[in-house]
């Protein structure tokens, strides 16, 4: 390894509305002089948040759409990458995840892979804490919990909403929940710079006591099996199963001990978070590509694979393989050979395994994103809004957009958590299009509904 300076890195997380946006602009707002480059990651179909960040001179990269515990170690490679390519453009990165996210497949990035350890060290885990709202969402979110625990500092944040009493019983949770951390007060996240930026604050062997299932990955593909082939064409026949396409990535040369199924499974993690390639039945299987398997018509499905000489394959796919009753058979390319003997030929495994993940997806939050053009009436807006809070505040976590006020020449920028809600001007319209664009992010939410309401605002 070179003698060369790493990156230093900061994981800003927190729950939903708990003010990491807020504390990312006063990062990039202060004179630290340093250049600092930002990533982010969405929930839900439409990017908001870079929008919410202030013009500074740092570059925002963002990450969209998928399960984050899943995808965004992908993700976090390909974009880290690309940056190591403008090496010269910044000094620091700021990682700033979905407030849905468990901080832990972030912070994996910068011990499991090699090239990303060599060039970044990650600084700290910086968590913000919504001081009014963090009690409900500890009891009703695991997510909120794994934030506290792998914080290097905890923010508590939005204490002018709450007595100093129930502070000072919070902070005693908190300190209950991780008492590595440290917890700083604050009020619309005014805290000092040096108190979450270069703290070198990071201990992978603290984080191994605490939870030592820490450097074990979770991955998007659930089953790899590795198969000896000789040199011909093989059909790879799936039957119907739990999903309508089947996500696999095919590699060559794939070992079968455990260090090398380790490996190969490290290597698909990249290629995961690229976009997925259909394949129609009767389609070859192409080497190194995430591709989609297409199962929606009847029966079973046959795709093949290619190989040029002997040697051992892996299948790393999306689901088991028992789900789907797949095999790989020998393509008989010879007109003597009796058809029973494709029948026959199925292939056996030489090595197999399966990734089991330790989370499971929360079904019932959701993200709901609604765009129109055009105008609305701030007082239908607000009566809307507050009729809609009142009775489903509970379940909308987080409310965030623009909206374009009839008779304002500046966007309007709201945001929400629960029942709180502010809407404030942002800058002109300018020759921009004038557009409406809400992101609701909670549970058991109506989307059809929700978007007949607000276009009963329109003007």
């Amino acid at each position: 390894m070179s003698n060369k300076q790493k990156v230093p890195v900061t994981i800003l997380t927190g729950f939903l509305g708990s003010g990491k946006t807020t504390l990312l602009n006063r990062i990039l707002s202060e004179e630290h002089g340093q250049k600092i480059a930002v990533i982010e990651n969405e929930y839900g179909e439409v990017g908001i948040d870079q929008g919410l960040v202030i013009n500074a001179d740092e570059e925002v990269f963002e990450m969209s759409n998928g399960c984050i515990c899943c995808t965004v170690r992908g993700d976090l490679i390909r974009v880290l990458g690309n940056l190591m390519k403008r090496r010269d453009k910044f000094d620091y990165i700021l990682v700033e995840t979905t407030g849905l996210a468990d901080p832990g497949p972030v912070a994996q990035t910068f011990f499991m892979d090699d090239e990303i350890r060599d060039e970044f060290s990650l600084d700290g885990i910086v968590t913000l804490v919504d001081a009014a709202h963090i009690e409900q969402q500890l009891g009703r979110s695991d997510e909120s919990s794994e934030q506290v625990a792998f914080a290097d500092v905890l923010v508590l944040n939005k204490t002018d909403l709450v007595s100093d009493e129930s502070l000072d019983n919070l902070e005693s949770r908190l300190r209950d929940m991780n008492r590595m951390a440290r917890v700083i007060r604050s009020k619309h996240a005014d805290v000092s710079i040096d108190t979450v930026l270069n703290l070198s604050a990071f201990d992978l062997d603290q984080v191994l006591q605490r939870r030592p299932t820490f450097l074990e990955p979770e991955y998007p593909f659930e089953w790899t099996g590795v198969f000896a082939l000789e040199e011909g064409r093989y059909e790879l026949t799936l039957e119907e199963g739990p999903d309508p396409t089947m996500s696999l990535v095919l590699l060559l040369d794939q070992g079968k001990d455990e260090t090398a199924l380790n490996t190969g499974a490290e290597s698909c993690v990249r290629l995961y978070a690229e976009q997925e390639e259909p394949m129609n039945p009767g389609d070859i299987v192409p080497v190194g590509k995430h591709v989609s398997l297409q199962l929606q018509s009847k029966g079973t499905k046959s795709f093949f694979i290619d190989v040029d000489k002997a040697r051992d394959i892996g299948l790393f796919t999306q689901h088991t393989a028992e789900e789907f009753n797949m095999k790989l058979t020998k393509v008989n390319t010879s007109s003597t050979d009796d058809i029973d003997n494709n029948q026959n030929s199925t292939i056996p495994l030489i090595a197999e395994r399966t990734w089991v993940a330790e989370h499971e997806h929360d079904d019932e939050v959701g993200s709901i994103a609604i765009e129109r053009v055009g105008d609305v009436d701030p007082e239908k807006l607000n009566r809307w809004l507050n009729r809609l809070l009142s009775e489903k505040g509970v379940d909308i976590f987080r409310t965030k957009g623009f909206i374009s006020y009839e008779g304002e020449s500046r966007r309007i920028v709201f945001q929400g958590v629960h029942m709180l809600f502010t809407a404030q001007p942002d800058k002109e319209w300018g020759n921009e299009p004038r557009r409406n664009q809400l992101v609701f992010i909670g549970r058991n939410l109506d989307e059809a509904e929700m978007s007949r309401e607000f276009d009963k605002c329109l003007v």
